[in-house]
């Protein structure tokens, strides 16, 4: 706390000084405008706004149906990925031509269970130098969709795409591809591994 000392004889001078010119808040004048032309009155025309529907008369034929935007399954958005290897090994993977060099199974197993396991699956592969590992997660089982929302099925096959492309598996992972019927087919995936350098 701080104590108020007595101001000096020079200082209480100099105060009384700025006292006497200073004027208090609630009697000062109010402030003058400054001479401004008045605003310009601009007509601005209203916008009517488009029509949400195209014109049409009863009883016509529908002209064109809308699409609806829903998000491709998950074995397009695979094939819609980039080709980041070798295109001919590519093309040999995905004919099921090239035979994995590992392979771990997880379904059966819930997604707490399967993510440590496959992230030490890929960790070790990348480190014995593999290559080409199968990753088998099932197709799922059809459950009873009783929510207004879709539940897609296969909860683990759709899980584990997501955890390949994140850390700590993201940088070991080179490309992700369904793997060939003889393999497992939309139930397994083909994991091509980047090289331990």
């Amino acid at each position: 706390m701080s104590r108020r000392r007595t101001l000096r004889p020079e200082e209480e001078e100099l105060w009384q000084t700025v006292a006497r010119t200073a004027t208090p808040l609630h009697v000062m004048p109010p402030r003058r405008k400054l001479d401004a032309p008045p605003p310009a009155q601009v007509h601005v025309k209203p916008v009517e706004p488009a029509p949400r529907l195209a014109a049409f008369r009863l009883g016509e034929k529908a002209r064109n149906t809308p699409t609806h935007d829903i998000a491709p399954t998950l074995s397009e958005s695979l094939e819609q990925a980039p080709i980041l290897m070798d295109a001919k090994a590519h093309a040999r993977m995905t004919r099921g031509k090239l035979v994995p060099e590992a392979r771990i199974d997880l379904h059966g197993l819930t997604l707490a269970e399967a993510h440590p396991d496959l992230i030490r699956f890929i960790l070790n592969a990348q480190s014995a130098g593999c290559r080409l590992v199968l990753v088998i997660t099932g197709k799922g089982k059809q459950k009873p969709d009783h929510g207004p929302i879709p539940q897609r099925m296969g909860v683990l096959r759709h899980q584990v795409p997501l955890w390949l492309r994140q850390m700590p598996l993201g940088p070991c992972v080179l490309q992700i591809t369904e793997a060939h019927l003889k393999h497992g087919g939309s139930g397994a995936f083909y994991v091509y591994l980047r090289r331990t350098r």
